[in-house]
């Protein structure tokens, strides 16, 4: 487990390094994110050249993170777990899904990357207290050190660490060309670095020459594999929550002699990247096809597709080029009208409104699904429970689900003190109610029998019933008509229920 005593100490740099020397000694590494993260996952996959797997035990239950770290650990060479935010960091002031609650869930070593720049004796009660705080208690392997100095500030730390007999692990210098480029919701993803192949050779150099190596590759060593009948755990979920007796029955072909999955089509671009690989894995296992749609390129809905998964993103930076992608936009609209499944989660939902203010205050229409636009405002950051108002195309009355909150773009009516009807935002109803730490309870989020859109992020390892119920909406439908004319649900739905 590489943790830290806060954010910003340098464990994804760590993590890196690692992964970037195990791809060139040709050792297959399978890392891991703790938490409800997509950008240091999409770092680590792109370095690591397999998809890593975040481990929330709050959003997807203990057993799920036990399983699926036993099993693709398993199957590499090496494996890596990242951790989140600070190493005793949960949900509102506790422990509860921090990094250290997961490394003694999994019996994890943690190295501790500590940024050591303005420290020396001091680093010593820094270390111990991280050492003997918990619960949960935690192993502490050693420590690796960040921005040191030079020789002579790494040999007086060393002697600190000396001091409470805890190994000094390694120690990078402090240079501006490790610095990790950023923006409003986290590191950049690869796709926008135009230098990674040339900062994996610089990240496998560093390992090599400032990491003890020795001491540190026993330490991603992988566990020993699973037994059978604990194998893939997505057919565990699926046997766990007999999802086999609900997927939709493919589709034969135009001869009738095999049969096809039902495509659905996912948003994927540099506006639209914020998805767990699982997403995907559920929805082929319940007997979809998941097809890339670009909105950024204007691309036309796929043909044949059932459903529209809009994910978070980036929408907001690039909001001139996806109000100039009409062909997109008027064929979700059109798909939306027509009564085709359509879920937005997060930025997807930006996709859905009237209207997109970038940074810049300017606005820019957007497929007008929705009576709403969004401009830059608070952080929205943390775990929510919601408790689901009325049925809909994901979820049912009642129910209650944990999800994760984060995004700067807020929500206003779509025309500013508008009375009508269609452009208000209710005070009540909505999707559900939202509550965390810190954050007052709330109506949020769209629904009716074909809609589901909210800024809510769902790991749907944590809610197999949700990749189920799209998946039958799938199957119980038809794809959207190619001529220019919409077309009706068979039943019609109510407005979709607002809330702010």
């Amino acid at each position: 487990m590489i943790a830290a005593p806060c954010s910003g100490s340098g464990k994804t740099l760590v993590s890196l390094c690692l992964a970037a020397l195990a791809r060139e000694r040709g050792e297959s590494l399978q890392p891991f994110k703790v938490g409800p993260d997509y950008l240091d996952p999409q770092l680590l996959s792109a370095v690591a050249g397999r998809s890593c797997r975040n481990l929330d035990p709050l959003l997807c239950g203990p057993a799920w993170v036990e399983r699926c770290f036993a099993w693709h650990a398993s199957r590499a060479d090496r494996v890596l777990v990242e951790g989140v935010m600070g190493l005793f960091d949960g949900r509102g002031p506790g422990s509860e899904g921090s990094t250290a609650a997961v490394a003694a869930q999994l019996q994890l070593p943690v190295v501790l990357v500590v940024e050591a720049s303005r420290q020396a004796g001091s680093l010593a009660a820094l270390v111990r207290g991280f050492r003997d705080h918990g619960p949960p208690r935690i192993v502490l392997a050693g420590v690796v050190l960040n921005r040191v100095a030079g020789e002579r500030h790494q040999a007086l730390l060393a002697e600190a660490l000396n001091s409470i007999a805890v190994p000094l692990l390694g120690a990078l210098p402090a240079d501006p060309a490790l610095e990790l480029p950023s923006r409003h919701l986290g590191l950049l993803p690869p796709g926008e670095l135009q230098d990674l192949e040339e900062r994996q050779r610089r990240w496998a150099e560093l390992a090599r020459e400032h990491l003890d190596l020795e001491r540190l590759w026993p330490l991603l060593e992988p566990p020993p594999a699973p037994p059978d009948e604990q194998g893939d755990p997505i057919q565990w979920l699926l046997r766990s929550n007999g999802a086999d007796l609900a997927a939709p029955q493919p589709e034969a072909d135009g001869e009738g002699s095999s049969h096809r999955k039902i495509p659905i089509a996912i948003a994927t671009d540099q506006a639209f990247h914020f998805r767990y690989p699982e997403a995907g894995e559920l929805l082929e296992a319940h007997g979809l096809a998941p097809m890339v749609w670009s909105p950024l390129a204007d691309e036309p809905l796929p043909p044949g597709c059932r459903a529209v998964l809009l994910p978070g993103g980036y929408p907001e930076l690039h909001a001139h080029q996806l109000a100039a992608s009409q062909r997109s936009l008027q064929q979700l609209k059109r798909a939306a009208d027509a009564g085709l499944p359509v879920v937005a989660e997060c930025g997807g939902l930006l996709l859905l409104g009237q209207a997109l203010l970038d940074e810049q205050e300017q606005l820019h229409p957007m497929a007008g699904v929705l009576p709403f636009r969004a401009r830059r405002g608070a952080l929205s950051l943390g775990y929510r429970q919601a408790e689901v108002c009325t049925d809909g195309l994901l979820v049912r009355r009642g129910e209650r689900l944990l999800g994760h909150e984060f995004h700067r773009w807020q929500l206003e009516p779509a025309l500013a003190g508008a009375a009508s009807e269609k452009n208000s935002m209710t005070e009540t109803g909505g999707l559900w109610q939202l509550e965390g730490w810190g954050c007052l309870r709330r109506p949020e989020g769209w629904t009716t029998s074909t809609l589901h859109a909210s800024w809510l992020h769902l790991h749907w390892a944590g809610c197999p019933a949700i990749p189920r119920r799209l998946a039958a909406a799938c199957g119980s439908g038809g794809p959207l008509p190619q001529s220019g004319a919409t077309s009706s649900p068979p039943t019609p739905d109510p407005p979709p229920t607002r809330s702010a």
